[in-house]
């Protein structure tokens, strides 16, 4: 242990998963720029680093991009009065690969032979920089460091004649996870990878054809939810209608089950199944597997709320909140001096000393990345007077990398990688430390158990059991694979 050193007063966003991206589009409305920036302020929560739209009004096509908010920069009228037209399409970032700088926010935009085409893409692709080495040794010239310009020049290096064609013959040469939302002068085109780890659903308003990560976009804009976007189906929007295309192998559904523990807002759907209700599910498996003695259970908010509500009621121990946080406290946030930058935790979170004081204690919390800020949230409890502080997670633990979009740590600096759960006891110094088993997070989500042969879900990052070929990470270490046969049925 000894090359496995935790800063405890290390920034606590590092200690998160990071959510990945949320993408938007919208076809057949005019003012279409509006309802994508409302739909993007919906997926926020998928990104904050910054947030763009490009629309098309059936001469050009326009583009803003802006780091930081989307309410920071797509509410004034002046910047929406620069994005005319009736289909529009956008994208709030947060970034898993290449950096943070302006070129690398999407959507990104290029001019091809057959006309301006602009691409937004959640997910991450697990073969970019094979490809791109490929590329640039025949000549291509990247503008961005970001896996999703991989494919835009995949589509304009494509020998096939018709735009579709092109696309497909781009996605057919990548792997890894990802859902799509592009536009072209005459078509606005949605994909999901043939696995569907990532999601992208469908939804009508009034006529107009919208596409979006999450239900929650949809209620927004006051839209209608149509279906989910299936694994490896490619839709085709035009003025005549929507074609539903099935242009890759069909695959075993692998869709991200961190999903349902974080990254999506609590009120979205997904297969008919309300976030929010999965999340409660969760908190009660949660304490039927690893129950407590104690008085009270806490949430870390604001993801841990919905699992703490859950396992208070299958435990029958009240609920409360005993650790109230700042909301306004961002990723952007400079530490002038030592002594504010060492309080740590106490920046986003502060103790609620008549909730806690005297009292046994269950803090809920949905995952434990690098352990720094389960142990200041633990010391907090502390110094706020606890009798016992035990702690209770609500998915198994955290033991590899994603390598799907999610932005996670190494896996060397993943806690649950070095430690066993009772070494992670000892070092976020509770009482008690209990994790969701992987078969208690399937029975939440509506499984009955983990089908260890062909899981029904990506949980590679509990598992370690990648669903496609990691090409880039090669030589990175050892990733284990979902076996082909299994990826073929």
């Amino acid at each position: 242990m000894d090359d496995f050193t935790l800063d405890p007063f290390a920034a606590d966003d590092d200690d998160r998963f990071h959510e990945e991206c949320g993408v938007f589009g919208v076809f057949g409305v005019e003012n279409a720029s509006a309802l994508a920036a409302l739909g993007l302020h919906a997926l926020q929560h998928r990104g904050q680093e910054a947030a763009g739209i490009t629309t098309f009004d059936g001469k050009e096509f326009y583009t803003e991009r802006h780091i930081g908010l989307v309410g920071d920069n797509f509410t004034k009228t002046k910047v929406l009065a620069r994005l005319p037209g009736n289909r529009a399409i956008g994208h709030t970032r947060y970034s898993t690969t290449g950096g943070s700088g302006l070129r690398n926010v999407q959507p990104l935009y290029a001019e091809l032979s057959a006309g301006g085409f602009a691409l937004a893409h959640n997910g991450n692709l697990t073969n970019a920089m094979t490809i791109q080495r490929d590329l640039q040794r025949r000549g291509a010239i990247f503008q961005s460091t970001s896996d999703t310009e991989t494919i835009l020049h995949l589509v304009a290096t494509s020998q096939k004649a018709a735009l579709v064609d092109k696309v497909v013959d781009a996605l057919r040469a990548i792997e890894g996870a990802y859902s799509i939302v592009c536009m072209s002068q005459e078509k606005m085109i949605g994909c999901r990878d043939p696995h569907g780890i990532r999601p992208l659903i469908l939804g009508d308003l009034d006529g107009a054809v919208i596409l979006a990560s999450e239900t929650c976009a949809l209620d927004i804009i006051g839209a209608h939810f149509v279906r989910e976007i299936e694994p490896g189906e490619m839709v085709v929007v035009t003025e005549r209608g929507i074609e539903s295309l099935r242009p890759f192998d069909r695959r075993p559904s692998r869709f991200c089950i961190f999903e349902y523990v974080y990254f999506a807002r609590p009120d979205s759907v997904y297969a008919g199944t309300s976030v929010y209700q999965v999340r409660k599910r969760i908190g009660a498996e949660l304490a039927r597997e690893t129950p407590a003695d104690a008085d009270v259970v806490i949430p870390v908010p604001d993801s841990g709320t919905p699992a703490a509500i859950g396992f208070a009621e299958a435990s029958g121990i009240p609920f409360d909140f005993g650790i109230i946080r700042n909301h306004y406290v961002g990723r952007t946030f400079i530490s002038p001096t030592d002594t504010i930058r060492h309080m740590g935790v106490k920046l986003k979170h502060n103790a609620n000393r008549t909730v806690i004081e005297g009292k046994r204690i269950v803090l809920v919390d949905d995952s434990i990345v690098r352990g720094t800020t389960s142990l200041k949230i633990v010391q907090m409890m502390r110094e706020a007077g606890a009798a016992e502080v035990h702690m209770r997670i609500a998915s198994p633990p955290t033991t590899d990398s994603c390598f799907y979009g999610v932005d996670t740590p190494e896996k060397g600096k993943l806690l649950a990688s070095r430690m066993s759960i009772e070494e992670m006891t000892r070092y976020i110094q509770v009482d008690s430390l209990g994790f969701l088993s992987i078969d208690g997070l399937y029975r939440a989500v509506g499984s009955a158990a983990r089908n260890n042969e062909l899981p029904q879900y990506c949980d590679a990052c509990f598992t370690g059991e990648y669903p496609t070929t990691l090409t880039d990470a090669a030589g990175s270490g050892p990733v284990r694979q979902l076996s082909l046969l299994a990826d073929a049925g």
